[in-house]
């Protein structure tokens, strides 16, 4: 059997290992703070009454009630007028019984003259008369002015909270690398000798 010489060759490459951490970032943020006032809208309201007139003047004077001014004018009227007719009978009647002598019966006609009215005959009346009331009547007047006024709005924003934490990569030799050579049946000359090995 022929040796054959062989070389054998094992190698093995070096392996590199890297660990690595992700870098953080931590951000946090608050909500804004925000405050709104409304003011009361300002309301102005004028009002002007109303006004009801009720006039009695012309029922009270359909009953003979007149103002205290008006009464007296009235009845001073009247009498001075009741005067003069009463100085014109009397003289008219006077001056009748001057001529009495004359015939003609003075005292009978003077006396038929001075007695009472005849009572009138009178059917329906009313008192007072219709429509001697007057109502006037003016209706109250209300004005509204209003006026709004804005919101109020104030914001505060809240401060930005950040945190940071570094990222690392770790680089080491995970396999080392090597090689052997070994020799098969190859002829080693030493001092003349030849060994194989």
């Amino acid at each position: 059997m022929m040796n054959i010489p062989q070389l054998r060759i094992n190698q093995q490459f070096a392996r590199i290992g890297i660990e690595s951490n992700d870098a953080t970032v931590d951000i946090k943020q608050g909500p804004a703070e925000i405050e709104i006032q409304q003011p009361n809208a300002n309301i102005n309201i004028n009002t002007k009454p109303g006004k009801l007139t009720i006039d009695q003047s012309q029922a009270f004077a359909d009953l003979g009630q007149y103002p205290i001014g008006e009464a007296i004018r009235r009845e001073a009227n009247e009498g001075l007028q009741k005067v003069q007719e009463g100085s014109r009978r009397r003289r008219r009647q006077g001056d009748m019984m001057m001529k009495i002598e004359n015939g003609g019966d003075p005292l009978k006609l003077i006396a038929k003259q001075n007695a009472p009215r005849q009572v009138r005959s009178f059917n329906i009346g009313f008192i007072p008369s219709y429509g001697s009331v007057k109502i006037d009547y003016q209706p109250a007047e209300v004005e509204v002015n209003n006026q709004a006024n804005k919101p109020i709005i104030n914001t505060k924003q809240t401060p930005v909270s950040q945190s940071y934490q570094r990222g690392n990569v770790d680089v080491y030799l995970q396999q080392k690398n090597y090689i052997e050579i070994d020799f098969y049946n190859t002829p080693f000359i030493n001092g003349g000798t030849e060994i194989f090995v």
